[in-house]
């Protein structure tokens, strides 16, 4: 009645050790190390770093715990602060001879202290949020008029183009904030104009307009289309924010969207807020030019010769040097998509690029006048440029062309995403700022911890005096329950802020509630007569709905608060939820395990340690 079958038995076990270990790394605290990332957005890391790491550290007589690249950058863990300082130099004299133009990002960090057989397990600690770490918040505001601006000067460049292609004559396009305005001598033409522009630019509404002796045709974005618009432009911004906090060497930043025009950053363990706000607010732009492939060209690229008037020189993603024209042919601001692909003809890895109207027309003159030479494509961050690459064009271009040749899938996304976020989609300025020290962080996570330890041992000296052995089987339940929620939140690599240790609290309370209705349950089991194996097992089992019912609600309200909550409310959401989840099985499954341990293979059992009986008849109570 009261026995489990083995295959439970080893179910517990198990679900022991996952906790035990996945919990452990949280214990070890972390220490103090060095990350290495990329400093140029054309330089991508890959573990090869890690060689010339391991070198600088060991001219240094530095030795690391470990050297590991992890993501997109390089970890050396050390021993000491003052270690840590010198491994930081050491590392930075090796991989950027020229501190002026520095191709690596050299910033001091913090990782876990788990040995590494537990980091070989992927046991990894919780991360920890901005109230308990310490770092920088910013709440920053896009400008979406301007997105909006942009998009509506797209439209005006692509309107004249398409009705210059179709012979369409109009007299004169206007732009009069977000709306285009084309104006037309003859209301048949302006009928044929309407009836191209609703098919080829479906995305704006129409509306002709009489205007004294002449017609005019205005064109506004659709709604759809300008939410589509600004929402383009908000996780474009994001994008971009994330490729560059990855220079702060910040663990676990948080860069998410609040409402429908703010972006909050958060960075946990950065100090330093002008560093971070320089970063932040850079700007990149992109520029096209021609290649010079002359033999005066050549001889400057090898370094033999001086560089030609009217040409500069720079550096391939790979290293090689290459003489480019001054001349821009387009920029950025022209650019509107750059998707990764493949070629329709050979199926190999390409980028689809699409220009604006006006950056269309410039590369179809371009183009047809160098169909067989080279084109470079440049990055410029912090005043200097690097070529992303140098395709050599085979056919006359338009607004919409592709790059392809002699690279990889992950190359042309990478690409890709240098092309299409090197520079923010809509201005921003920040509304609010917030810095925390890492000693009020410390200071939180004593706090956090303190009240978790004194509430747990609060309600567990409770039920061992109100219920003796079965309120030991519940505090020994909830323990399991604590050690289950922690291992979730370091499995699913959650960032724990204070509200999350809230949550624990409450977890806690809400877990024992559960064992205080089996309790009780058993109790008055026992008090209508049944012999105790039959009240353990009843009480369970009617227990059981009651529970079931309890955490259902109360999992549906922690539901609405993760969707629709945001910020510190999402953070306790999502560890009530967890939490939830882990007390049903600890409550229910692990404790009803002890109990069947216990008592379970005693037949002949006469009473069970569950505190005082009352009997309705008033006898004296009994154990």
């Amino acid at each position: 009645m009261n026995r489990y079958p083995l295959w439970k038995y080893a179910m517990l076990l198990v679900a022991l050790l996952v906790g035990l270990i996945y919990s452990l790394p949280n214990v070890f605290g972390e220490a103090p190390a060095v990350q290495v990332s990329s400093g140029r957005a054309t330089l991508k890391l890959d573990a090869s770093v890690v060689a010339p790491i391991e070198k600088a550290l060991a001219a240094a007589n530095i030795k690391p715990d470990f050297v590991v690249f992890e993501g997109n950058s390089a970890k050396a863990r050390f021993a000491d602060t003052d270690t840590q300082i010198k491994a930081k130099d050491a590392i930075s004299k090796a991989l950027n001879p020229d501190p002026a133009d520095p191709s690596y990002i050299v910033a001091l960090n913090l990782l876990s202290r788990s040995p590494t057989w537990l980091t070989q397990l992927h046991a990894l600690p919780m991360y920890l949020g901005l109230d308990l770490r310490g770092g920088v918040h910013f709440l920053m505001q896009v400008d979406m008029k301007t997105a909006l601006t942009k998009k509506a000067e797209s439209l005006t460049g692509d309107v004249r183009t398409l009705l210059r292609d179709k012979n369409i004559r109009h007299a004169g396009i206007t732009r009069d904030g977000n709306t285009v305005e084309v104006r037309f001598k003859d209301q048949a033409v302006l009928n044929q104009a309407r009836d191209l522009l609703a098919v080829q630019v479906p995305d704006v509404q129409w509306t002709p307009i009489p205007e004294g002796a002449e017609f005019k045709l205005s064109g506004a974005l659709k709604p759809a289309a300008a939410i589509a618009v600004q929402e383009t432009a908000l996780k474009q911004n994001i994008t971009t924010l994330h490729n560059r906090v990855n220079e702060l060497g910040t663990t676990e930043p948080v860069i998410q969207q609040q409402g429908l025009d703010r972006i909050v950053v958060q960075l946990p363990g950065v100090q330093d807020t002008a560093r971070a706000k320089d970063i932040i607010g850079r700007t990149a732009t992109l520029e096209m030019r021609m290649v010079d492939d002359s033999a005066e060209a050549a001889a400057a690229a090898v370094g033999s010769g001086p560089v030609p008037f009217g040409t500069e020189r720079y550096v391939e993603r790979g290293g090689a040097p290459l003489i480019v024209k001054r001349q821009v042919i387009i920029t950025g601001d022209n650019l509107t998509d750059a998707q990764a692909g493949f070629d329709g003809q050979n199926q190999e890895p390409a980028v689809h690029l699409t220009v604006d109207a006006k950056g269309g027309r410039i590369l179809k003159d371009v183009t047809r006048e160098n169909v067989g030479k080279r084109m470079a494509i440049l990055l410029f961050e912090k005043g200097k440029g690097e070529v992303i690459t140098a395709p050599v064009i085979r056919s006359e271009l338009g607004n919409k062309f592709q790059i392809s040749g002699r690279m990889s899938t992950t190359e042309a996304a990478d690409t890709a995403l240098l092309l299409r976020a090197g520079s923010l989609a809509a201005p921003m300025e920040i509304i609010e700022e917030r810095t925390i020290g890492p000693s009020l962080g410390a200071e939180n996570i004593a706090k956090g911890i303190n009240s978790v330890i004194f509430g747990f041992s609060a309600v567990a000296l409770f039920m061992c005096l109100y219920y003796l052995l079965f309120g030991v089987f519940s505090s020994l339940a909830l323990a399991f329950n604590l050690l289950l929620l922690v291992a979730l939140l370091s499995m699913l690599g959650v960032t724990l802020t204070l509200p999350g240790i809230a949550a624990i609290a409450l977890t806690l309370g809400m877990a024992i509630d559960a064992n205080v209705l089996i309790n009780e349950r058993v109790r008055e089991e026992l008090r209508n007569g049944s012999a105790p194996q039959s009240a353990i097992s009843a009480g369970y089992e009617r227990a059981f709905a009651t529970i079931l019912d309890s955490n259902i609600t109360t999992l549906i309200a922690g539901l609405a608060l993760l969707a629709f909550g945001s910020g510190p409310v999402r953070g306790f959401a999502i560890v009530h939820c967890l939490g939830i989840l882990t007390s049903m099985f600890s409550s229910v499954v692990f404790s009803r395990g002890l109990v069947n341990l216990w008592y379970g293979r005693q037949k002949k059992l006469k009473s069970v340690s569950i505190g005082q009986i009352w009997r309705p008849d008033g006898d004296t109570p009994k154990a």
